[in-house]
């Protein structure tokens, strides 16, 4: 498991994406002025009238179409499941319309909201190890400063990054949390 904190992230560049569709807006807008302003044949206006209802019929789908994370990031998280080592589930906890739940070991005099005291790895989860907190239509992890660390997954990534203590990282709908060697898959 690689919780190292190392970022393998692969970052959207939203301003190249907007920069190529002003050309490509900018190429038309030219391409109409030459055929029916300057130019003045016939075949050649109807030609590139069919190009640029092509063009324009791309650009629209292009625009509309929803990425293969489009689903997940649509989806309403309402579960976290405890996964076992060949990715079974173990436990469920729903989660939706409760606003924190505090992750970590139960035990006499102190209450955890999901409870890992009895996970194969329970000696490497901390009292208080993580809380999980909804604010603003997102829910959020929170590493408590515990020994072994927090850790996502993100759904389309292979390896976990480690999240800083004290410093919350939003969580998505099929990510795992990694608490120490302990998995939960968000639903």
């Amino acid at each position: 498991m690689n919780l190292d904190g190392s970022s393998h992230e692969k970052k959207n560049k939203p301003g190249v994406v907007i920069v190529i569709d002003c050309l490509i807006i900018m190429t038309i807008i030219f391409a109409l002025i030459y055929t029916y302003i300057i130019n003045s044949q016939l075949p050649f206006k109807i030609l590139v009238s069919i190009l640029l209802v092509i063009s324009l019929a791309w650009l629209i789908m292009k625009n509309t179409k929803k990425s293969p994370n489009d689903e997940f990031n649509d989806t309403k998280i309402n579960k976290l499941v405890l996964l076992d080592y060949d990715g079974e589930s173990l436990k469920e906890w729903y989660i939706q319309g409760i606003p924190s739940m505090l992750i970590g070991k139960s035990s006499p005099g102190h209450e955890v909201d999901i409870d890992l005291s009895d996970v194969e790895y329970a000696s490497l989860i901390s009292k208080e190890h993580a809380v999980l907190n909804y604010s603003s239509g997102s829910w959020f992890i929170e590493d408590l400063e515990s020994e072994n660390g927090v850790g996502i997954k993100r759904l389309n990534e292979s390896t976990p990054q480690k999240i800083q203590s004290d410093k919350p990282s939003e969580v998505h709908f099929g990510d795992m949390i990694y608490l120490a060697n302990t998995r939960i898959l968000v639903k």
